[in-house]
């Protein structure tokens, strides 16, 4: 097999505004994270990675590492921290951040919603006026960016954000209802729609997808129909479903019924988070970890064949070019992040040498950052971020990252 990249594939990193910015007190996991106990360590995204104001320290770094692309977000409460006020200055700032990767010939991709609201929208997206409120802050931030913009995910994770937010009441904003979990996941796929015309409306030609979030759901015994039958409902409930509405338009059971906007393709890339697989057991309906499985620092396992196994089900399906947008582990003592790159890397030359049509590759995450309820304890940084001074350094797997990018080449 051909472990050379083609020359035009693309290795970036990804990053999430609420994570590493810093500095923000107005969206919701500021205010969800100053509830005791909440946060890992007591965390919050107030410190972050200080990214806000040392962006060109990351974005050198990057460059320094022949790095080619980044995926970043927008925190929609820094560009609106009121309802239909925006301050020119927040853009300003991200307009500049943009045109210094433009500049460093790192291509930007732009999340525009990443777990994170503005605390003024009551309700987030249980409410149906929610879908025109995030169209109104799209075609903001697309009219005054998107001349420096070619790539855009406009939301990332949805199961994730409704199932920690809605089903176990983990995320913000704490709630545990199955119906209510729906109609979020019904809102979500239409805000979706919505703004991937008016992104295309305002930038013909430029690209639009979601970051979602996938897992190999497998049975924990292989004999046990039960557990089969369960781990296939899960992987439904949790990520297919979701994506056959926001891909097609179609809303299927049991989040909806129909296509309100018309059925079509909604996307021009498809977006693959991977990380972990699932052992499914019937009783309990539990989410579990298989014996002697190799797992990271939280406990997920390490199976890299699951990438492969997705991107050649979603391919197959949707056909539409695969961005890896996010892929990483949680090492702090850097013990596996190489191994793991590499293995993961070495599945993705496979797809490619399968004629699947994967296009670029961002590691998650470039340093250490705010892990949500994992606050500052979680370490997926190719960078070690040292929180009371904020110095960056370069791990070992980050130079063996840089190696692979500079060269397209696995060792």
């Amino acid at each position: 097999m051909n472990t050379e990249f083609p020359r035009n594939f693309l290795f970036g990193a990804a990053t999430a505004a609420t994570q590493v910015e810093g500095g923000d007190k107005n969206n919701t996991w500021y205010a969800w994270a100053q509830k005791e106990g909440r946060i890992k360590g007591g965390g919050s995204p107030l410190r972050g990675t200080d990214h806000w104001n040392r962006w060109r320290e990351d974005f050198d770094l990057m460059a320094n590492m022949g790095l080619t692309t980044y995926r970043l977000g927008l925190e929609w409460s820094r560009i609106e921290p009121r309802p239909g006020v925006f301050d020119e200055g927040a853009v300003a700032r991200y307009r500049e951040m943009l045109e210094y990767l433009n500049a460093r010939n790192i291509k930007p991709l732009v999340t525009l919603f990443h777990f994170s609201l503005p605390r003024w929208l009551k309700g987030g997206f249980e409410q149906p006026e929610s879908i025109s409120v995030f169209e109104r802050f799209v075609r903001y931030a697309v009219d005054r960016l998107g001349d420096l913009v070619e790539d855009w995910i406009t939301i990332n994770e949805p199961n994730v954000y409704v199932v920690k937010g809605y089903y176990f009441g983990e995320f913000p904003p704490g709630k545990k209802s199955f119906p209510l979990a729906m109609l979020v996941y019904k809102h979500l796929a239409l805000a979706h729609i919505r703004a991937y015309n008016a992104i295309h409306e305002l930038c013909p030609g430029t690209r639009v997808g979601v970051a979602h979030h996938l897992r190999v759901f497998s049975p924990y015994s292989p004999f046990n129909p039960a557990d089969a039958a369960a781990a296939k409902l899960m992987k439904y409930l949790f990520q297919d479903a979701i994506i056959e509405c926001m891909a097609t338009g179609n809303l299927v059971s049991p989040i909806g019924h129909n296509a309100p906007y018309g059925k079509g393709c909604y996307q021009d890339f498809f977006g693959v988070n991977y990380y972990t697989r699932s052992a499914v057991k019937a009783k309990g309906f539990a989410d579990t970890v298989f014996e002697d499985a190799p797992v990271n620092d939280l406990g997920w396992e390490i199976y890299p064949k699951g990438l492969y196994k997705l991107c050649k089900e979603v391919y197959k399906k949707y056909r539409t070019p695969i961005y890896i947008t996010e892929n990483g582990i949680c090492d702090a003592a850097d013990s596996r992040r190489s191994r793991f790159i590499v293995d993961h890397l070495y599945q993705v030359a496979k797809l490619l040498d399968d004629g699947v049509d994967v296009r670029r590759y961002y590691h998650w995450t470039l340093t250490d950052n705010f892990e949500w309820l994992e606050g500052e304890t979680a370490r997926f940084g190719l960078a070690e971020v040292d929180f009371e001074t904020q110095k960056r350094t370069l791990r070992p797997s980050g130079w063996l990252y840089s190696l692979i990018s500079k060269t397209h080449k696995l060792p």
